[in-house]
């Protein structure tokens, strides 16, 4: 089905799998991830987490093949989104979001699809949600979490920079801020000081955004152990340039500590 673009939702093409079977999913974000997504999608089948939530790969138009519907399919994915417009994650993001909520969700899980986070604590964060807590951020850096071969660069960035400033502007700590392994409640993406379908979110503004505005707002936030693990001996698995992106990074940081993304 395709569903065509309107204010703050891209144009996409939608094909459902199967029902909705659950009251919470998990969104994807790929593009041309190839066998990592294979191996994620595996790992998930391998701990049950369709059990717990519904899985949604949000595409912004591969070309490797990797996202063939009966791969998908056999890998038990329950719907596959693929944007056909302008923008990049934060695009994607809210193509899966806009229609997450359409199906009713009682909240979302995001998380990146190149093999990099611990799929099989979805339930955990699952449990959050059910507790009342709005957002639920993923923390390598907690006890009980793992930050398996993170670049020295990565891991300096994250400690020195990202998070004490959107610890600052959230007004709670939060110590793994970069990191896309998180929760919303459907609460708090409806509620209208929020307002997280808009086209100003092209790229990875929504994360930044989305990380501070529940705190801002006295809804429930938390963080909870996880795992990210990079590599050994290849390429790091990244969309983000070493220059421009990571300069892209900092001004979005900036203009969400002035309030730059508030509706």
């Amino acid at each position: 089905m395709i569903y065509e673009k309107q204010p703050g939702v891209p144009r996409f093409e939608a094909a459902e799998f199967v029902p909705r079977g659950r009251d919470y999913a998990v969104l994807i974000p790929v593009i041309n991830e190839g066998e990592r997504i294979r191996r994620e999608l595996a790992r998930a089948q391998a701990h049950g987490v369709s059990k717990h939530a519904d899985l949604v790969i949000c595409d912004g138009g591969s070309t490797d093949g990797s996202m063939a519907a009966a791969g998908l399919r056999a890998l038990e994915v329950n719907t596959l989104l693929v944007k056909r417009d302008e923008g990049k994650q934060g695009a994607q993001l809210r193509m899966g979001i806009w229609w997450a909520l359409q199906r009713g969700y009682r909240g979302i899980i995001t998380i990146d699809g190149n093999d990099k986070d611990s799929i099989e604590d979805v339930p955990r964060f699952i449990e959050k949600l059910r507790e009342g807590y709005d957002f639920v951020q993923g923390s390598r850096f907690l006890p009980g979490g793992k930050a398996i071969n993170t670049p020295w660069v990565r891991l300096v960035s994250v400690k020195l920079i990202h998070a004490p400033i959107i610890s600052l502007t959230a007004g709670q700590r939060f110590t793994d801020t970069t990191n896309a392994y998180r929760a919303y409640s459907a609460k708090y993406l409806q509620d209208e000081r929020v307002q997280p379908l808009r086209d100003i979110f092209m790229t990875y503004e929504l994360l930044a955004y989305l990380s501070v505005r529940a705190s801002q707002l006295g809804l429930k936030a938390c963080e909870i152990p996880v795992t990210r693990a990079y590599p050994s001996g290849e390429k790091t698995p990244t969309k983000i340039s070493p220059l421009k992106g990571n300069g892209n990074l900092m001004k979005i940081l900036l203009k969400n500590a002035f309030g730059a993304y508030r509706p």
